[in-house]
Parts: structure tokens; C-alpha cells; sequence
């Protein structure tokens, strides 16, 4: 079963923190959390969400489910499972929490916690059309090898960037996203979902 080795995997993490955005110096950082959901399945995969094209911030990008810490969230966990909801309509019920990873600070002024968690296979999701455009999977394999991503450079609001970047079925992971995604890919045993 997935969810056995995943709690394997992640007591095997190593303890250093991976990449983020720190250097960029943002003084301030809110608490926020987010969600990857791992599906239950022989061929496991991650479940990811696009935000809708007409937002004021992060149009059209791919993410996790997740968002700020609120004042009545007991924790990141508790925060990630009721964003999850919000967003997808997935029931904090159907998924068992594995742990949680290093928080990875964006330049954006973000402390984002990494929320793991294990789902049933083929959960029929309700996206908030507010908050999500779309849904998908993607397979493990694709989603968590460190070499489909290209690392890239970009001068933005007067400071040299890097950030992940890659091409999956039309849509465009990156940012802080595929830096969530590429710290704990390098983080994993070779094979751990196998």
C-alpha cells in the first residue's frame, strides 16, 4: 500500500532544507499550507489545480491546493485539509496525513508548509470555480524526477529569479510550485512508490 511506504519515505528525508526563494529578502512572511495529495494507486500520482485565468494574482497557474493560515486553523495541516475543501471539495475525511515537510519561503512573502497526505483513488472532486479553474493528476514518476524540469532565470522587479519550469499535457508547472516539487524530489529514495 502507498501510504506505508510514503510514511517510510518521509521518515528517510534528509534533514537539510531544499532551495527556495529567501535570497530574494522578503522581510515579512505570512503562514500559509498547502496540500499534496498522493493517490492510492498502483501507478501513483499528485493531484494539482489551475487557478482560473481572470484572478488578479497567479492567474491561470498551476498549484497545490492550499492558501493562508487563518486565525482558526489549529496548524499547517489543519490549514491545508480545509483549503483542500474549499477548493476541490476534498474531504479532509478521505485523506491520511503522512507528515509535513520544511516550509519553503516565496518571495511573494509566503512561508509555505509542504502538507503530504494520502488519498483514495479516483475521488470525484468539486472544484470552487472562484479558486479553481481545473483539476488533474499527474503521475508520480513525471511529476517528482528533477530532471523534466528546466531551471530557469528571469530580472523581475529589479532582481535576478530562478525558478523550476516544466511542460506537462499543455499545462506549465513552475514558481514555487515546481520548488515545492523538486526539493522533495530530491529528498525521496530512488523508487520509494514502488
Amino acid at each position: 500500500m502507498l501510504s506505508a511506504k510514503l510514511r517510510d519515505a518521509l521518515a528517510n528525508l534528509l534533514p537539510e532544507p531544499g532551495e527556495d526563494e529567501a535570497y530574494l529578502g522578503t522581510p515579512t512572511l505570512r503562514d500559509a499550507a498547502v496540500l499534496i495529495a498522493f493517490t492510492d494507486r498502483a501507478d501513483p500520482g499528485v493531484i494539482l489545480t489551475q487557478r482560473p485565468q481572470w484572478l488578479r494574482s497567479h492567474a491561470g497557474q498551476v498549484a497545490f491546493p492550499g492558501g493562508k493560515i487563518d486565525p482558526g486553523d489549529r496548524d499547517a495541516i489543519d490549514a491545508a485539509l480545509r483549503e483542500a475543501e474549499e477548493e476541490i471539495g476534498l474531504s479532509r475525511h478521505d485523506v491520511m496525513i503522512a507528515g509535513a515537510t520544511e516550509p519553503y519561503r516565496s518571495g511573494s512573502g509566503y512561508r509555505i508548509t509542504p502538507v503530504l497526505g494520502v488519498i483514495p483513488p479516483d475521488l470525484r472532486f468539486d472544484p470552487n470555480p472562484d479558486e479553481v479553474e481545473d483539476w488533474f493528476e499527474v503521475p508520480l514518476d513525471i511529476l517528482f524526477d528533477p530532471g523534466n524540469y528546466a531551471r530557469q532565470h528571469a530580472h523581475w522587479q529589479g532582481q535576478d529569479r530562478h525558478y523550476y519550469d516544466m511542460e506537462w499535457q499543455g499545462r506549465r508547472i513552475w514558481g514555487v510550485t515546481a520548488g515545492i516539487i523538486v526539493n522533495l524530489a530530491r529528498r525521496l529514495p530512488a523508487g520509494w512508490h514502488r
